[in-house]
């Protein structure tokens, strides 16, 4: 959680029950409240203090995310576009976002603004402090007792506990502990105890070899006029000066001889009148009191008017702080004087004592997690590598595009041998197969940790650590930053919808309560896939939540989330119930109101903090308003997947005829809700597909196709199934790793039905040099081509669909000057199949299916490449098209001149 330095404690108002986190380890503590309200008008004088940008800038981001400025909020805002009337939803999104309200409001009470939400990672878990120690905090509502052990300390649960009451443990169940480095043999403790080390800028430089009485001494002597520091030097001076002018030179020594203090203005206005004749006496600055408002309220009004010079010359007065920086020693001095406490690649783990009893737990913000073999217990990794030898960045993250052509892939299954890739191996190769492919974005799945590899990283443990499986977190920000090298945004596949039920090395019974992080009883199960589901109600699983998404955002530069299955959270029947489509279903008493505002607030505090951040939704239910932003009902996402298409083709592959395959329906899937077609993403196929038992389009089409016959329908069948996906919807596409070439093989982890066999974990990258699956590799390569060169993804809204014949199996549409046709017929081919167009001129055949070096029986001849419109009304348009149609083949043409008739 966030913290509040001393200066913005002077800035809180007096009459706030302002809660306040103290900077040692994060407490939050309430600060009384006055009996009398007070209102400053000093910021009315031309000279008053200013804020401190570090205020300023948590004030605007508060603003900027507050409901009530005049900004046009509307909480039912995105329902007349949706064409919705129900008067029940209208009334639910009201009561939601008067909930956010009361959600924003509870926070900031907590002391709570967006960048300490989103910031939690600065302080929790294990940091180096510059006070040569190492600070650890961790939240444990349950537990009594809370120590630090591992193999630093022998794995001693009393070498290094929490200190006994608030400077250990607060009331929110935050315990902090200090690791103090140790000094070597020989060494003197420091000069001073607010002794500072530089770890990373200045580890080559050393000790500078300026004493701390030194530097004050310079300090003093620049700061400070003749006779300024006169009360610095004789400490006791002051004090005894106001005692005597308060009660003279004989003053009351005891509390019995003191007598009533009068009021601070009936004293102040008797020290002016006394100084009046001596001006140099009385301070540079006047209080204008005013006791009582206009309409006879109680609040007491001042204004502090101040010299201009003497303000000037205030103002212009700067603290020394290059000589208390000077006074900071650097890495060599630290390393010459201390050892550290706990060493970097330490394994630890956190000890509590519970009413139930002891427990070892891995902290539930361990940046690097590494599993034992089965039956021992997991441990987290201390990651702190010297910064000679820390990654440094090279590379900054792409522009956002306005069309995303994602691969999505899964590091652990990206070599060619049976066994784990590593994030290394996916930089050296991977990364470029994908730049050459022609994709803008990949997006990993796994990455997160998990200590089950079969579950594809899905059954998340540790939220803050990337899989050791795969290397270090070193290693994965070589791998970022490659891909950024490259011109590739990084999306994470992100599970904020459950969590592992593991307990001894995931968050279930963290502190051995049954509800720190989820839900206790029924409510905190998934019904179907035994995982635990997050109580988002609590502001600390807030916190927790959305400082997650931040820390990949701001430790590994990662460009967005892919939220996955969030029907698992937005539903208290987790998504498994049947849907009419009513609307009633959206706002009923199964929607869990906590999740959806967990979703809104962190869709709108990573845009705030991060414009460029590209947030996908992944919702079977396709709740109204996912991609719509808060301020108009919505939850704020970039995109939504639309999860149809990709079932509708599986369906058609297994069970439907060719010749019985409705073209109405496959528009209708693939296009979706009209209102939100410029947010969608589709996909043919994902890793769902693949995974698991699971086949890939390619293994069903054609993985055991012994005729040529069906080798011409499998790969015909595979271009076009793509190339519609990719050209119909939306701005966004994804594509799973392999299937550009049509791997003809699922994906299989190693688990107990295989006998923990990695024979299907990997990808046969070798198939890139078979000749018919190249083929299908440069048809994939030149679809991503055609919208990096035509924009094709960018082009309208929709496509403009306006020839749909399911007799004829054909569809066509235009995006722009491009005119996209498919016959899906098994056996019928047209010679002069008639299309309407907008425009008259010639059209060119840029993208053919039916190309001999996309496989395909080269039907087609060049002289019919160039066709040229007829007037002749068709399909509602002006002009036609007489185009030649193979069987199971797609074209697309572009307008290339313009004929003026």
């Amino acid at each position: 959680m966030g913290s509040l330095s001393f200066l913005q404690l002077h800035y809180l108002p007096l009459n706030s029950s302002a809660t306040i986190r103290t900077p040692c380890y994060g407490s939050v503590f309430l600060l009384p409240t006055t009996t009398r309200n007070y209102k400053c008008f000093a910021q009315q004088q031309p000279g008053h203090h200013q804020t401190p940008p570090k205020i300023q800038k948590q004030r605007q981001m508060s603003k900027k995310l507050d409901a009530d400025t005049k900004d046009g909020i509307d909480p039912v805002g995105f329902l007349p576009k949706y064409g919705i009337t129900d008067k029940a939803f209208a009334f639910f999104l009201r009561e939601r976002y008067k909930a956010l309200k009361d959600l924003r409001e509870a926070l900031f009470n907590r002391g709570l603004l967006a960048p300490e939400l989103a910031c939690g990672f600065e302080t929790m878990g294990m940091h180096r402090n510059m006070h040569h120690r190492v600070d650890f905090l961790e939240w444990a509502p349950g537990a009594r007792y809370c120590s630090l052990v591992g193999d630093f300390n022998g794995w001693s649960p009393t070498e290094n506990s929490a200190r006994e009451g608030h400077l250990g443990h607060d009331d929110y169940g935050y315990w902090f502990i200090i690791l103090e480095d140790k000094l070597r043999d020989g060494e003197e403790p420091d000069e001073v105890y607010f002794q500072q080390y530089n770890y990373i800028d200045d580890y080559d430089k050393g000790d500078s070899g300026v004493t701390v009485e030194e530097a004050f001494r310079r300090a003093n002597d620049e700061y400070w006029e003749p006779g300024e520091d006169r009360f610095i030097k004789s400490r006791y001076e002051l004090a005894s000066k106001l005692y005597e002018q308060l009660f003279g030179p004989n003053g009351p020594q005891t509390d019995e001889e003191l007598e009533e203090i009068p009021e601070p203005e009936i004293r102040y206005k008797a020290w002016k009148e006394q100084h009046q004749d001596n001006p140099p006496s009385t301070p540079s600055y006047d209080v204008i009191v005013n006791d009582g408002d206009d309409d006879g309220g109680d609040d007491f009004y001042f204004n502090v008017a101040t010299d201009p010079a003497w303000r000037e010359k205030i103002r212009n007065k700067k603290p020394p702080i290059a000589y208390w920086l000077e006074t900071r020693k650097g890495r060599k001095a630290w390393l010459k004087k201390y050892y550290p406490g706990i060493p970097h690649g330490s394994k630890y783990r956190v000890y509590f004592n519970t009413p139930d009893g002891p427990l070892e737990r891995v902290p539930a913000w361990a940046t690097y997690v590494v599993h034992e073999t089965p039956g021992t217990q997991s441990f987290a990794v201390h990651w702190e590598p010297p910064p000679e030898s820390a990654y440094k960045w090279r590379h900054k993250s792409p522009s956002k595009p306005k069309s995303l052509r994602i691969y999505e892939c899964h590091v652990g299954i990206s070599g060619k041998s049976p066994r784990v890739a590593t994030f290394n191996e996916f930089t050296d190769s991977v990364l470029l197969h994908v730049k050459e492919t022609g994709y803008n974005a990949i997006q990993l799945i796994g990455v997160v940790e998990h200590k089950d590899y079969f579950t594809v990283g899905y059954r998340v443990t540790n939220f803050f650590a990337v899989s050791s499986r795969f290397g270090t977190p070193d290693d994965f920000k070589r791998l970022v930053d490659a891909a950024h090298g490259l011109g590739l945004l990084v999306f994470l596949d992100i599970v904020h919808s459950y969590a592992a039920a593991d307990e001894m090395i995931g968050l279930p019974f963290f502190d051995g309560s049954n509800d720190c992080y989820f839900h206790p009883g029924k409510r905190g199960q998934h019904k179907h896939w035994g995982t635990r589901m997050f109580k988002y109600g609590d502001h600390d699983v807030l916190h927790f939540l959305i400082s997650n998404l931040n820390w990949w955002m701001v430790e590994y530069k990662v460009d967005g989330f892919y939220f996955h299955s969030l029907s698992s959270m937005m539903y208290t029947h987790n998504g498994f119930a049947t849907f009419t489509g009513d609307i009633q279903e959206f706002c009923n008493q199964y929607v869990d109101k906590d999740a959806l505002l967990y979703l809104i607030s962190a869709n709108e505090i990573l845009h705030v903090l991060n414009p460029n951040v590209v947030t996908i939704a992944e919702d079977v239910t396709l709740y109204p308003g996912l991609c719509e932003p808060a301020s108009q009902g919505g939850l704020g996402f970039d995109y939504f997947v639309n999860l149809s298409a990709s079932e509708l083709w599986l369906s058609f592959l297994v069970t439907v005829p060719d010749h019985e395959w409705s073209m109405s329906k496959i528009v209708s899937t693939l296009v979706g809700n009209k209102n939100m077609a410029d947010k969608m993403l589709l996909y043919a196929e994902n890793h769902n597909q693949s995974i698991s038992r699971g086949q890939s389009f390619a293994e069903i089409l054609f993985g055991s196709s012994d005729t040529e016959e069906s080798c011409l329908r499998g790969c015909a069948l595979h271009k076009m199934i793509r190339l519609i996906t990719f050209t119909i919807g939306g701005p966004a596409y994804l594509n799973f790793m392999g299937n550009e070439f049509g791997h003809p093989k699922r994906v299989e982890f190693p688990m107990p039905s295989n006998n923990f066999s990695y024979e299907f974990a990997n990808r046969r990258w070798q198939l890139l040099e078979d000749e018919f699956h190249f083929k299908l590799f440069s048809f994939d390569k030149d679809m991503m081509k055609l919208d990096s060169d035509e924009k094709v993804l960018q082009r309208g809204r929709l496509s403009d669909v306006h020839h749909v014949d399911d007799a004829s199996m054909v569809i066509c549409y235009l995006r722009g000057p491009l005119v996209f046709i498919f016959n899906f017929h098994p056996t019928n081919s047209y010679e002069g199949y008639l299309v309407g167009v907008d425009e008259a001129g010639e059209y060119k055949l840029i993208l053919n299916s039916d190309d001999p070096i996309y496989g395909g029986q080269g039907l087609i001849s060049e002289n019919q490449y160039i066709q040229k419109a007829a007037i002749r009304k068709s399909d509602g348009k002006r002009y036609c098209l007489e185009l030649p149609l193979p069987r199971r083949t797609a074209q697309v043409y572009k307008l290339s001149r313009i004929h003026r008739i």
